[in-house]
């Protein structure tokens, strides 16, 4: 198995059971949301999309020459590159889901008893959870050295970018002045060096 496998399957395994649990365990309200609020076309276009990019990963770790067909050379050092991004976005995930808590959801939509989360990572950026997605899109495509990750990843962060659009309105419904002066003071995916 080539090294490049073993780090991803390795970081898959660290993962994995992170996300699991804490999405398991804000579900524990049964509460349903209302998906719809996204807008239909990101209804019909984010998880597929999303889902396509774990597919081809799937594939890519079981059998990789499946996926030779979009192979590029990459040099050894843009590879270890990808390596150190995703242990930055794997551990920004882990950070920003133990912040986020119970206020985690697959959706726009906030729960009865969401709260304005403002520590953690949320303290220097609005979505850290987006950021950690682009950094572990990055990895992916740096270590595959393949050339259908960041194009897929691509389309998926355009539609995670719309998506925050629509987030932030609801938030700004929800809280009001309050998220309205955490917008001045942080950015959206990257931290505000200037105020």
């Amino acid at each position: 198995m080539g090294k490049s496998r073993v780090i991803l399957i390795a970081g898959l395994f660290i993962l994995m059971p992170v996300l699991l649990y804490h999405r398991i365990r804000s579900q524990a309200t049964r509460e349903k949301l209302d998906r719809r609020q996204e807008g239909l076309f990101l209804l019909l276009t984010l998880r597929p999309v999303g889902l396509a990019f774990l597919i081809a990963l799937a594939v890519y770790l079981v059998n990789p020459s499946a996926m030779s067909w979009s192979a590029v050379a990459l040099p050894g050092k843009l590879r270890a590159l990808g390596v150190a991004c995703g242990v930055v976005g794997g551990m920004l995930l882990i950070w920003t889901l133990r912040t986020l808590g119970a206020n985690l959801t697959d959706t726009v939509v906030t729960r009865k008893a969401h709260t304005l989360v403002t520590h953690g990572p949320y303290l220097w950026v609005r979505h850290p959870f987006y950021g950690s997605v682009a950094l572990l899109v990055l990895a992916v495509s740096l270590i595959t050295a393949n050339w259908f990750f960041p194009l897929a990843g691509a389309v998926l962060l355009a539609l995670i970018h719309m998506r925050t659009q629509k987030e932030e309105e609801l938030l700004l419904a929800r809280f009001g002045d309050q998220y309205e002066a955490y917008m001045r003071r942080t950015g959206r995916f990257l931290p505000r060096l200037f105020s």
